[in-house]
């Protein structure tokens, strides 16, 4: 290849780059606190805008403490999206920008559960906390999550006046989706919704609170092996609420799962999805969700 070539080759890849990276810093940034808003944000504001989501991959969005200069990075946003209820414990300390702030749960905020004392426990690099006070995993109830995204479409249309209509078109056919989940969960339960569930983590009240699910939690990790006074506390709960099967948000350690067979409780896996999931996104890990519940209630 001649030197010429060669150095137009390289004049166009740097200028495309550079194109890229203008186009990049053109488009408003937009900073979420969990998985569910960043979904929402890019499905709705499909490209034009640039949504971050910072928490690392391993730790519990909830309860995750960001560094300072994140913090910085969510008061330079353009826009911030908060999931209410709680969500983010950080924020009580943080000086945001009220003015770029979107709390997604707001409407529905005399629908929030308050959580009464469950103990404290660690998992992750988060360390130890407590789940006591607001449930925060609103959009466990879907409808309530299509009036987050709702929310959502709110905040980039006064961002973007200009893209109104492509983001309230893009809107309704989100809501649409979470709808017809609502729908699907509301027809696998219906007629049984007495029968008894456990939860291996209490992250599923609005869930619960929606389809009228007679669940039961206790605090164990997936990864982790419940020790002695973790099963003894189970075969309590077992004595007034006979469940055949427990919710999960991953897959449990073998070794749990056997020994709950031989209790006569099955695990299947529901997962909140307030990071971002391995495979897929928001709305096929809720389908796959949705498909595996129908396994408790067949």
């Amino acid at each position: 290849m001649s030197l010429r070539r060669s150095g137009m080759l390289a004049w166009l890849g740097i200028s495309l780059t550079l194109m890229a990276w203008t186009e990049s810093q053109a488009r408003p940034t937009v900073y979420v606190v969990n998985y569910p808003l960043q979904y929402f944000a890019e499905r709705i504001g499909a490209g034009q805008v640039h949504v971050v989501f910072p928490a690392p991959a391993d730790e519990d969005p909830a309860f995750w403490k960001p560094d300072v200069e994140t913090i910085a990075a969510f008061q330079a946003a353009d826009l911030i999206l908060i999931n209410g209820a709680a969500y983010a414990r950080w924020l009580k300390t943080a000086s945001l920008p009220k003015s770029k702030m979107i709390d997604t749960s707001r409407r529905f905020k005399v629908d929030y559960i308050e959580i009464q004392g469950t103990g404290t426990h660690s998992h992750g690099p988060t360390g130890e906390h407590s789940h006591a006070g607001t449930a925060f995993t609103t959009w466990l109830d879907f409808r309530q999550a299509a009036q987050q995204a709702q929310a959502v479409m709110e905040g980039l249309s006064r961002l973007l006046p200009e893209h109104k209509d492509a983001f309230e078109r893009r809107y309704a056919e989100l809501e649409q989706d979470l709808l017809a989940l609502d729908e699907r969960l509301g027809t696998i339960v219906a007629g049984q919704r007495e029968q008894p569930l456990l939860a291996s983590h209490p992250v599923y009240q609005y869930l619960a609170k929606r389809h009228g699910l007679n669940l039961q939690s206790v605090l164990w990790e997936p990864e982790v092996m419940p020790d002695d006074a973790q099963w003894d506390g189970l075969r309590s709960i077992l004595q007034a609420h006979d469940a055949a099967w427990m919710l999960w948000e991953g897959d449990p350690l073998p070794a749990s799962a056997d020994k709950l067979q031989a209790l006569g409780i099955k695990s299947l896996v529901f997962d909140p999805c307030g990071n971002t999931p391995e495979q897929g996104d928001f709305f096929s890990v809720m389908q796959q969700n949705v498909t595996r519940l129908l396994q408790a209630f067949q």
